[in-house]
């Protein structure tokens, strides 16, 4: 393991939790955020005999490095 490895962490905003809530978990585990991604999250549904993929929700995710 390098140490760039060691140095970075990724954490995802929680189902019930808001983005600051996250952000503090962040801090209070010596963290700093320095990037934040948006992914999409789809469910594949078969209709007439075609797959379709309808988004569910975004999901949020910190990329935070050690202070």
């Amino acid at each position: 393991m390098t140490a760039d490895k060691r140095t970075k962490k990724k954490y995802e905003v929680g189902e019930k939790e808001t983005i600051e809530e996250c952000l503090n978990r962040i801090a209070a585990e010596g963290y700093t955020p320095v990037r934040r991604r948006e992914e999409p999250v789809f469910q594949e549904i078969k209709k007439n005999g075609k797959t379709e993929k309808i988004p569910l929700k975004q999901r949020i995710v910190f990329e935070a490095k050690r202070k």
